[in-house]
């Protein structure tokens, strides 16, 4: 599965350069110039790679917020100030910290690291419930009949998004732009019945659920 990586640079020569560089390697690459709107982009995000030297907030600001907000995201620093004060400063958030001008292959290997890191983070195996949820291996098992649950594919990236989501109030709008990657249209209903579907396959009684939370007027949250 291709990595979504967020790149916040203002300088658009080297915001390009880099981007293409790294879609080129098989990431996917949301670049923004400023951290204006940042936290909307942030759900589906596995990793930053942030420059310090930005319009308005500078890195340093807006790499603080998001460590507060997403612990679980890593953070790369780029910059051209290599002071070691600097650096100290930015590690005391960010995950690593590359000084420009740098080799793309370096940046690409450091990033790898920091992917192969974070994702230890997340557990393999879940029990909620009555569900043994593998994640590695996109299986659910019932416990009470040992049996495997099968879901489609949108309706296990539905829920496997709530699961990495946990006690989260998660809107319509968050949930469908991260699984069908696309705009939500207001009064859309395909989410809806793909969650009726899923509870009928998960729920121990779907009238009542009591894994996937109906949030009346905003949307779903899984508790764990």
């Amino acid at each position: 599965m291709r990595k979504n990586l967020l790149y916040i640079e203002d300088d658009r020569e080297i915001g390009d350069w880099l981007s293409e560089n790294l879609i080129e390697r098989g990431y996917h690459v949301t670049w923004l110039t400023s951290g204006e709107k940042i936290t909307d982009q942030m759900e589906k995000i596995d990793l930053v790679i942030l420059d310090i030297m930005l319009p308005g907030l500078d890195g340093f600001s807006i790499g603080q917020r998001l460590k507060k907000d997403f612990p679980k995201t890593p953070i790369l620093l780029l910059s051209a100030r290599s002071s070691i004060e600097d650096k100290l400063h930015g590690l005391t958030f960010a995950d690593d910290y590359v000084t420009k001008p740098f080799h793309p292959d370096e940046l690409a290997a450091r990033i790898e690291v920091l992917l192969r890191r974070f994702e230890k983070l997340s557990p393999a195996f879940i029990q909620l419930a009555h569900l043994q949820i593998y994640l590695d291996q996109n299986r659910i098992l019932d416990s009470r009949t040992n049996n495997e649950i099968i879901l489609t594919g949108k309706q296990f990236q539905i829920f496997t998004y709530l699961l990495r989501h946990p006690n989260q109030i998660l809107t319509k709008e968050q949930i469908y732009e991260a699984v069908w990657e696309s705009p939500y249209i207001e009064g859309d209903k395909t989410l809806m019945v793909h969650i009726r579907h899923l509870r009928e396959k998960i729920e121990e009684n779907p009238s009542h659920p009591q894994i996937i939370e109906t949030i009346r007027g905003i949307g779903y949250r899984v508790r764990q």
